[in-house]
């Protein structure tokens, strides 16, 4: 491959326009010819930058509404010529070196997304000669280069100007590989649309295939364990509210499991109205509280289980101020804090604590749910489902002749909010909108409950009258009666046991309040 190309000649054809007049000024001051297709090439002229529009230079116009444009000879034999194979056929043909192509595309992911949108819109926002120009200059990078992202132009003129016109082999397979993934996600989204128009019988629809459309965020240090490669990858549509869009005010660089902790601590975090902590340890909430105020609400979430807090990920959804960060440090060592936003001088506490991460989250309005796809891998294979989103309000069912008076049901809804992001076999028991202990990821239910009671035990917090939640119904009667024997006196659970009679028979004869959802919510 040759070390070096000059870039003599262009065609820039965008439909996002950013920073393209910057660019196409820096091309002109270096004597590059430009030629450009119709609202692009309209632009540039606007901006009084000598451009050739794509008729003129192929001698042949426009059709179609703009769906035949560049698909001419001229066009990709000046891309994709190999100046020392098809030199003597260029020159025959009349076909001049194409040395830059600057491309971005119809943007169709993010028309699909629009409410309404039918299938000849969708159609109709297809490009069909960007990605051929985007892969014909990809192909012949040994020659050619290529641009897809705005965002690389300032660091392609800099080094341009560094290197006197010419763009290196290096520079060139990096823009090559970068527009092979372009056109991989601008594809993966159409082919992923087409399969879903052909399986709308099945609510959500399920293509036959399955496209992952990702961007590459971040290379990681290394996975769930060091001897495991991870990388971070964020979806093209990611919400402003995820932990993906977070932005990282200090600390050392997110581990594999700080970001994936840290993503269960958010969207816990984010369930609740009222000022919330959320404290997650190894992929678990260790401790959860809401509150008045934001200082309370820590401190009930953290003396649920403090040694679990320790070395954890701490999320709030109300802004974190000096103070309450202060507290933080004096009680625990803490990996990643992530909140909406830092005070001024919250930011300079945390200073004192340059390994912590601090992160901060655009709140919204309106919470975003749960990830649209929850896709775990297996050996030669993926299982995809939809997300586990929570239902607001909760539809509950009182099942037992007790009911629940206002405080227990606000408790039982508490628990449930948080039993959704405890591993299965979950148990939360909790009271006055606090965590009073948690079971999780156990075999049996029951041992889920027996360690719930233990974590409470230890931290001397009593469970007479709080409530218990738990993800899944419950086989036999045994956890009821272990429950009611450590205090709790109410219980919310999804139903749907061949014993639920049996069940709902033994919190009526002890006395106790069931709710059933209608809905479990494994996690494993």
């Amino acid at each position: 491959m040759h070390e070096s190309t000059i870039i003599q000649r262009a065609l820039l054809t965008v439909y996002d326009k950013t920073h393209i007049i910057e660019l196409a000024e820096a091309l002109h001051l270096r004597g590059v010819e430009l030629i450009s297709t119709g609202n692009t090439a309209a632009l540039l002229k606007q901006h009084g930058i000598p451009v050739t529009a794509i008729g003129d230079y192929t001698g042949f116009p426009e059709m179609m509404d703009g769906r035949v444009k560049t698909l001419h000879p001229k066009i990709h034999g000046g891309i994709l010529g190999r100046r020392d194979i098809d030199a003597d056929t260029m020159i025959t043909h009349g076909i001049p070196d194409i040395d830059l192509v600057v491309v971005n595309l119809y943007p169709f992911e993010k028309v699909i997304q629009k409410d309404n949108v039918n299938l000849s819109d969708a159609i109709e926002n297809i490009d069909i000669g960007g990605p051929t120009l985007v892969r014909g200059a990809a192909k012949n990078h040994e020659w050619c280069t290529v641009l897809v992202d705005p965002n690389d132009y300032d660091e392609f003129i800099e080094n341009l100007k560094a290197n006197e016109g010419a763009v290196s082999a290096k520079e060139r397979f990096r823009f090559a590989a970068k527009a092979f993934a372009h056109t991989a996600a601008y594809d993966a989204h159409i082919a992923d649309y087409f399969s879903k128009q052909l399986n709308q019988s099945t609510v959500p629809a399920f293509g036959s295939t399955f496209i992952l459309p990702y961007k590459l965020k971040e290379t990681l240090r290394y996975g769930e364990n060091p001897h495991q490669s991870a990388a971070f990858y964020q979806s093209i549509d990611a919400p402003k509210d995820s932990i993906s869009r977070a932005n990282v005010h200090q600390g050392k660089a997110l581990s594999f499991n700080n970001i994936a902790d840290a993503n269960t601590a958010l969207e816990c975090v984010k369930t609740f109205d009222k000022p919330a902590c959320v404290i997650v340890k190894h992929a678990n909430p260790c401790g959860v509280a809401k509150s008045d105020n934001t200082r309370h609400a820590y401190d009930q979430a953290y003396i649920c289980d403090p040694q679990s807090a320790f070395g954890g990920i701490i999320a709030f959804n109300r802004e974190v101020d000096e103070q309450l960060l202060a507290h933080i440090f004096s009680k625990q060592f803490v990996e990643v804090l992530i909140a909406p936003s830092f005070t001024e001088k919250a930011l300079e506490v945390a200073k004192q604590k340059p390994d912590c991460r601090v992160l901060s989250f655009q709140a919204t309005e309106t919470p975003s749910q749960a990830i649209q796809w929850d896709i775990h891998s297996v050996n030669g294979g993926l299982l995809v489902q939809t997300a586990d989103a929570l239902d607001s309000p909760l539809p509950y069912e009182v099942v037992t002749i007790q009911k629940p008076s206002p405080e227990q049901l606000q408790d039982l809804i508490f628990s449930w909010q948080v039993v959704r992001f405890v591993k299965s076999n979950a148990i939360v028991f909790a009271k006055n909108a606090q965590t009073l202990g948690i079971g999780a990821g156990q075999m049996s239910r029951i041992m889920s409950t027996e360690i719930a009671a233990i974590r409470a035990r230890e931290q001397k917090l009593a469970l007479e009258n709080a409530v218990m939640a738990s993800d899944a119904f419950f086989p036999f009667t045994d956890n009821i009666e272990k429950a009611y024997e450590y205090g709790i006196r109410a219980v919310i659970q999804p139903g749907g046991s061949k014993k639920d009679p049996e069940v709902i028979a033994m919190a009526d004869k002890l006395g106790m309040v069931m709710l059933f959802t209608g809905k479990r919510h494994f996690r494993h």
